[in-house]
């Protein structure tokens, strides 16, 4: 049995059981991941994966234990070596971060210029991707953080943890109808009666808008379904109607030509997670890191919350905290947490 045996049961897991992706991922051969798999089940004397031919249809139980024990075996592995790097010099070395474009965007710019000014030595790398991408990076070991609108996967080896809440607002121009009223008056009713501009995907995404709106027995008219928040700000700079988006994508600097008009009593309150693996050793800057994000993700709670285990006692431990609320304009939060 030899680490690269348990590397590749666990690739070809996090992969759904497709041999040639994990090889690809690896940059290996699928005859040679094939190999090794066989062999280290030659060695335990038990089936990890079932079979139908050459393929791979599933993961044995005795499989699912071993995995589970082979990601322990790999996370250490990991920790050993930031160990050894942390020793050399705790204020040197690669930090990866994973996150959707929004937080690419809002959130942590002022966050990465604080860090990079403290830790210059530190080589930062921001990989971008749906909620579902950030998390499958951190999943497979490919950055230290993820950071999205989604909470993760309830897995075993996977820590999310809240950053702050975030509301939805609607961007119009100046002269708007929608400006005109008083903001705890209106009501989806109003919000109906204008052809809206929409994220595909994210926190604003039209089809969580249309379920609130079902729920309330109103009809949403999309005019329009764009990728990102910026393409939500630009249709509506050109008449075709009312952006709807998450707060935290509002700059009052940058969208000055456009008024921002608070619909935080029409959506539910989102949250913005923090995800971590288990039983990986983080080094100091990156606590830092988490801490300009969030300030009330000390170390010490974030080491806390690593050694439990159960749902219920990471609840009960963040029970007292607040979460912050992000204000209209997320720049100045992020400049807030920085300074502190």
């Amino acid at each position: 049995m030899n680490l690269r045996q348990l590397l590749y049961i666990r690739e070809v897991a996090h992969r759904n059981l497709n041999v040639s992706a994990t090889a690809m991922s690896l940059h290996t051969s699928q005859p040679g991941v094939s190999k090794q798999i066989r062999l280290l089940e030659g060695e335990l004397g038990t089936n990890i994966f079932v079979r139908s031919g050459k393929h791979l249809t599933s993961v044995t139980p005795a499989g699912k234990k071993i995995i589970e024990i082979a990601e322990d075996i790999l996370c250490k592995t990991h920790s050993i070596r930031q160990v050894a790097r942390d020793s050399s010099n705790e204020n040197c070395g690669p930090l990866s971060v994973s996150c959707t474009r929004l937080q690419a965007r809002h959130t942590l710019p002022p966050v990465v210029k604080t860090f990079m000014q403290n830790f210059p030595a530190v080589s930062l790398r921001i990989r971008q991707g749906e909620s579902r991408q950030t998390a499958e990076m951190l999943m497979e070991g490919e950055v230290d953080i993820a950071v999205c609108t989604e909470p993760m996967n309830s897995l075993s080896w996977l820590l999310t943890l809240p950053c702050y809440r975030y509301s939805t607002g609607l961007v119009v121009p100046h002269d708007h109808p929608l400006t005109q009223a008083q903001t705890a008056d209106l009501t989806l009713h109003d919000l109906a009666s204008f052809p809206a501009i929409v994220c595909s995907s994210g926190p604003a995404s039209y089809s969580r808008l249309q379920d609130t709106c079902v729920r309330e027995g109103i009809v949403l008219t999309a005019a329009c379904q764009v990728e990102d928040t910026d393409l939500v700000k630009a249709y509506v700079r050109m008449g075709m109607g009312v952006g709807i988006v998450p707060n935290l994508a509002w700059d009052p600097r940058q969208d000055s030509d456009l008024a921002y008009v608070d619909t935080a009593h029409l959506f539910p309150l989102g949250t913005v997670y923090l995800g971590l693996r288990r039983g990986v050793f983080l080094r100091s800057f990156v606590y830092d890191f988490i801490a300009l994000l969030a300030s009330h993700l000390t170390r010490d709670l974030v080491d806390e919350a690593l050694a439990m285990q159960s749902c219920s006692s990471i609840e009960n431990l963040l029970s007292d905290i607040s979460l912050p609320a992000c204000p209209v304009g997320q720049s100045s939060l992020c400049q807030e947490n920085a300074a502190m």
